[in-house]
C-alpha cells in the first residue's frame, strides 16, 4: 500500500480552474510536471501554478488521466479509512434515495458521483459487482473488498477489470469471483415487477444496465396498446416492461446472440408472449422496415455508446441523426419515440440539438414529452457534469 503522505504536483498556468470547482480529473496535458517518477496509487497534493494547495488525489503515471481528486479539504488524510467512509456515505445515499427490495438491484457506488473516482459497486439481489477503473484506487482493492463483505455481507462479490481499463490504467484484465460463493446458477433479480437473470462475469460492464430501470417504467406507460419496436434491446429492458404493462405486440431487434438469448429467457421467464426479438443490424433493420412500407405506434432506440472521446462526438451525433431519421420515418402521426443516448461526450444541448435537425430534415414536428436521465441510484455530481451521461427522450412525433 503506497504510503498516505503526499507530495505535489502543479497544474500549468491557467489550467487550475476546473480543479478550484472540483472537478476530479486531472489529465497529463494540464500539468507542469508529468509525475512519471511517482508510484501508482500515490497520494498527491495537487498546487496551482503559484503554490496554492487545490486539492489531493491519488497518480496513477501509467494513465494519462494522471491523477484523480478526492478531497478539496487540507486537513483529510486519503488512506484506506477515507475510502471505507467514502463508500459509508454512498450507502448511506442509496438509503436516502430509497434502497432497493432484497430480491432487486441498485447502483450502491458511482464512482465520481459519490466521491470514489475510479470504482462502481452494483449490488444485484444478495451479490455485488465490483468494477474498479483507477489504477491509483485499485491499490485499496483489498480494503474496498472487505469492508464492502463487512457492511453489506453478500453471499459474494465479482470484481471486473475491462480489457480496455487495464489497458489504460497499467492494470491486469480480470473476471472473477473474489469473496463468498458464485451463484449455482443464472443469477436472478427483480425490477419493474419482472424477474431478471444477469450474468455478473460476462454481462456488460458489472452485468446489466441498471441506469435505465425508472426510464424502462416511465416510457411503458406511453406505450400502451401500441406496437412497439425495440431497437438494441440487450435483454430486453424497454420491450418487456411495455409489453407487461399492456402494450400490443413488440418487436426487440439486436445483434448479438447471446443478448437476445438472454431477452427471450427473461420473457418465458416472466410468461410474457407478446414480444418477439430478431438478430439484425439496428441501421439495416430501420430501413428495410422503411423500404417495406412497414411501422409501428413507437419506436424505442438505445443504442450502445457512439462517443468515446472527445474526436469522436461529430461522428457520434451524425449516427444518432441517421437512427433517428429513420426511426421518424416508421412512425404515424401520433407515434412515440423513445431516444436514449449513453455517450457522455454528447452533452444534453447536443442532443437536443440532433433531433432538431431530425424534426427539420424530415419535415415532422418532435415534442419532447419527458427529458429524462438515469434512475436516482446514478447521481449527478455538480462538479464533474460527465456524471450526466444518460439522456432518455420520450417523444411525441408529429405529420
Amino acid at each position: 500500500m503506497p504510503t498516505d503522505q503526499p507530495t505535489y504536483l502543479a497544474v500549468k498556468p491557467s489550467r487550475q480552474f476546473p480543479f478550484l470547482s472540483r472537478h476530479p480529473w486531472v489529465h497529463l496535458s494540464s500539468l507542469a510536471h508529468d509525475g512519471g517518477d511517482l508510484e501508482s496509487g500515490q497520494v498527491v497534493d495537487l498546487t496551482g501554478p503559484d503554490g496554492q494547495w487545490i486539492a489531493r488525489g491519488l497518480v496513477n503515471p501509467r494513465s494519462r488521466l494522471r491523477l484523480r481528486l478526492y478531497t478539496w479539504d487540507q486537513e483529510v488524510s486519503l488512506d484506506a479509512g477515507f475510502i471505507r467512509n467514502r463508500i459509508d456515505q454512498a450507502i448511506a445515499r442509496r438509503e436516502l434515495i430509497g434502497a432497493a427490495a432484497a430480491d432487486g438491484a441498485q447502483r450502491i457506488v458511482f464512482s465520481e458521483s459519490d466521491g470514489l473516482s475510479g470504482l462502481v459497486v452494483d449490488r444485484y439481489a444478495d451479490y455485488l459487482s465490483v468494477q474498479i477503473t483507477s489504477g491509483g484506487l485499485d491499490h485499496y482493492r483489498e480494503a474496498i473488498l472487505d469492508h464492502l463483505q463487512a457492511t453489506l455481507q453478500p453471499a459474494g462479490i465479482c470484481l471486473r477489470i475491462d480489457e480496455k481499463t487495464a489497458s489504460h490504467e497499467g492494470l491486469t484484465q480480470t473476471d472473477q469471483w473474489v469473496r463468498g460463493e458464485q451463484p449455482g446458477g443464472p443469477l436472478l433479480f427483480r425490477q419493474n415487477g419482472l424477474s431478471w437473470s444477469v450474468d455478473l462475469l460476462g454481462g456488460q460492464k458489472t452485468g446489466t444496465y441498471l441506469d435505465q430501470q425508472a426510464n424502462h417504467a416511465a416510457a411503458a406507460h406511453y406505450l400502451r396498446g401500441r406496437r412497439v419496436l425495440d431497437v438494441c434491446c440487450y435483454a430486453g429492458g424497454f420491450g418487456l416492461v411495455a409489453a407487461a404493462a399492456g402494450a400490443a405486440t413488440v418487436i426487440g431487434i439486436d445483434g448479438s446472440d447471446k443478448a437476445l438469448a438472454t431477452a427471450a429467457e427473461n420473457a418465458a421467464r416472466n410468461e410474457i408472449t407478446n414480444i418477439e426479438f430478431v438478430k439484425a443490424d439496428c441501421f439495416d433493420y430501420l430501413n428495410q422496415a422503411a423500404n417495406a412500407g412497414e411501422s409501428f405506434d413507437a419506436v424505442v432506440l438505445d443504442p450502445p455508446r457512439f462517443a468515446g472521446s472527445r474526436h469522436q462526438i461529430e461522428a457520434a451525433l451524425r449516427a444518432y441523426q441517421k437512427l433517428n431519421a429513420a426511426a421518424v420515418d416508421l412512425l404515424p402521426p401520433g407515434g412515440v419515440l423513445v431516444t436514449n443516448s449513453c455517450s457522455g461526450r454528447v452533452s444534453r444541448s447536443d442532443f437536443l440539438n440532433m433531433l432538431c435537425n431530425v424534426a427539420r430534415r424530415r419535415g415532422r414536428p418532435i415534442t419532447i414529452l419527458e427529458s429524462r436521465g438515469a434512475s436516482p441510484d446514478h447521481p449527478i455530481s455538480a462538479s464533474c457534469p460527465e456524471t450526466d451521461y444518460l439522456k432518455c427522450m420520450i417523444c411525441e412525433v408529429g405529420e
